[in-house]
């Protein structure tokens, strides 16, 4: 069984390992203040899941998720995750995370700057135009006309390929938006953001291209 070792524990971190459980992965999860505090969602989980710390989470994990907020000095376990293809679900949001200049000149994205604290993994940005509650209730099989997409952006193409994968598994469509530099387009005030719960492929890809650089909220 694939083990999924996520950094995050809160509504997006939960809901994805909710989501990973139900197409039969096995999960081991983490939050900043401890396992034990784990044990309520652990056990409404079951036993394909686990708690421990993120440094254990990272290194148990085929692969990672991290659901937390990017911070200007690296607080990810760079080492258990090297080698490894993490999926970034963060959104840089200025009221929560106050402003980081290389993101307000849209000299870099965010996601290019997790990549560069993970230089040893294949970052991945994922699941950031989804409100996390929809991953179960939104979900529909492969071929439903109603079925939703969701975009993903790497610079390595096996970390499209896996996310694309999880993401049919999960109940969606896929549209790449590679590279790191184009995840931008997919950020908060974009026209992906703001339609996330109503397009498919087609509508998604058209949405990308509509995108405009502006100030981040």
């Amino acid at each position: 069984m694939t083990t999924i070792g996520i950094i995050g524990a809160g509504e997006v971190g939960s809901q994805i390992a909710r989501a990973a459980i139900a197409a039969g992965y096995s999960v081991v999860i983490a939050n900043s203040r401890g396992p034990e505090t784990l044990a309520g969602l652990v056990t409404e989980l079951g036993p394909s899941a686990r708690a421990a710390y993120a440094r254990e989470a990272a290194a148990a994990g085929d692969f990672a998720v991290v659901a937390v907020p990017l911070k200007v000095v690296n607080d990810m376990p760079a080492e258990e995750l090297a080698g490894k293809i993490v999926l970034d679900t963060n959104n840089y949001m200025v009221w929560r995370d106050g402003n980081i200049p290389v993101l307000d000149s849209g000299e870099k994205t965010v996601h290019e700057l997790r990549q560069e604290q993970l230089p040893a993994s294949k970052v991945a940005k994922a699941f950031t135009h989804i409100q996390a509650p929809r991953l179960l209730t939104s979900a529909r099989p492969a071929g439903a006309t109603d079925r939703l997409a969701l975009s993903v952006s790497s610079n390595f193409p096996e970390a499209v390929a896996l996310v694309t994968r999880l993401y049919d598994q999960f109940g969606f469509d896929t549209v790449d938006n590679s590279p790191l530099s184009e995840s931008w387009r997919t950020g908060p005030g974009q026209p992906a953001w703001i339609r996330h719960a109503h397009q498919n492929r087609e509508e998604l890809a058209l949405n990308l291209r509509r995108a405009r650089r502006h100030a981040p909220a």
